[in-house]
């Protein structure tokens, strides 16, 4: 048998090799960790939502594996439609949907009916930050107060908040400082001392409450809920920049959104594969 040329010999190992280290890395991105999709809606009156955005994706990304999308509505008007609400399938292919945005003023319950369907027709997580909860209050429809697990209306002083832990166990507030104090805030009332129609909804589960100096009854202001298939994470804190910049509520941003996905283990700490760096 006639030897190959040598220049035939490189080419061939050359060639085994690449296949190799192209099935490896095959294997490698099988194996490794699947980053959560997330979409992010944000904008409206009252708030710096052009830092928050940045403050909320960048912080998350920092404690958990998620790639955002981002639709950034801002008008100053609370009785602003944002526009993908509109589109069918919007929430299709998404994880979770992370919810900062300002829009009270909107009283169309079919609008409002409809944004909710998008969620629960694929199951979606769903994230609730500060004045959310006073999205879409001017509808009759309760649909989205069902989603969220709150109602609220009106809120008190803006003054830092004291927290306490109603529910330590909980894998999403375990790690949460008891007794923690927001650099600034704004206490939104979630229970009906402070307005008749406020109320947390017997499908969420309470898991810390906040006073402020100024006022005698605490609210409700970090809980669970889920509803029609969506788990749902809610806090009212988070008026200010200086509190969502805090590590400590980025911590628990990133743990609520984890548990909506069904990605926080019972400790508190991301399940396999959907920590920082793929841990």
């Amino acid at each position: 048998m006639k030897r190959l040329p040598v220049c035939i010999l490189l080419l061939l190992s050359f060639t085994l090799l690449t296949t190799l280290d192209l099935q490896a890395q095959k294997k490698k991105k099988a194996d490794g960790p699947v980053a959560i999709r997330a979409l992010l809606i944000t904008g409206g009156c009252c708030h710096d939502y052009d830092m928050q955005k940045r403050i909320i994706m960048d912080g998350v990304s920092e404690r958990a594996k998620v790639v955002w999308d981002l639709v950034y509505e801002q008008f100053e008007g609370r009785e602003h439609q944002i526009g993908i609400y509109k589109k069918k399938d919007w929430a299709k292919g998404y994880d979770v949907i992370v919810h900062n945005e300002c829009y009270g003023g909107v009283a169309d319950d079919d609008f409002v009916n409809a944004m909710v369907k998008a969620h629960t027709d694929y199951g979606v997580g769903v994230v609730v930050l500060h004045c959310s909860m006073h999205s879409y209050r001017a509808a009759k429809t309760d649909e989205y107060r069902k989603l969220i697990g709150v109602s609220s209306f009106n809120h008190g002083k803006k003054s830092p908040i004291t927290l306490t832990k109603l529910n330590k166990t909980h894998p999403v507030i375990k790690a949460l400082p008891d007794g923690w104090v927001t650099p600034q805030g704004e206490l939104y009332n979630t229970n009906f001392k402070a307005h008749p129609d406020a109320k947390v909804w017997d499908s969420a589960t309470a898991l810390a409450e906040g006073k402020i100096p100024s006022t005698e009854a605490a609210q409700t202001c970090i809980w669970v809920n889920e509803y029609k298939g969506c788990k749902t994470f809610g806090t009212t804190i988070g008026h200010h920049n200086e509190t969502m910049m805090d590590p400590v509520y980025l911590d628990l941003l990133t743990r609520g959104l984890l548990w909506t996905c069904g990605k926080l283990q019972e400790d508190g700490t991301p399940a396999k594969g959907d920590g920082k760096k793929g841990k």
